[in-house]
């Protein structure tokens, strides 16, 4: 892995990706509201004391070391949105009900 180069956009968008997977994860394992804001605060104050990181190759040793945390912690069944790729309504389609059809078309809906 390439030492990345700090406070680029670049690096910002990969670190708020890494951010937005670190909750989730967090979510997918805590089910009760009171102590996910508890971890997702721990969370966010982990990834502050980082922030300020100017050396490259500190950097990179941080973020390998955050993509294999969110490696072991990953959730075998993660909790996916309905609507999302591989939720339980993705893709279905109601078919659309009619007053009258044709002449060869039931009404079962």
């Amino acid at each position: 892995m390439k030492a990345p180069v700090p406070f680029s956009p670049q690096n910002l968008k990969y670190v708020s990706s890494l951010y937005r997977r670190a909750l989730r994860t967090a979510h997918d394992w805590i089910n009760r509201n009171d102590f996910y804001r508890s971890k997702a605060a721990e969370i966010k104050l982990r990834f502050e004391q980082n922030k300020a990181i100017s050396d490259p190759l500190e950097l990179r040793d941080v973020l390998h070391k955050t993509e294999e945390m969110l490696a072991k912690f990953q959730h075998p069944d993660p909790i996916i949105p309905p609507k999302r790729p591989g939720g339980i309504m993705y893709d279905r389609n109601a078919p659309p009900r009619y007053e009258k059809g044709p002449e060869n078309f039931k009404n079962t809906v």
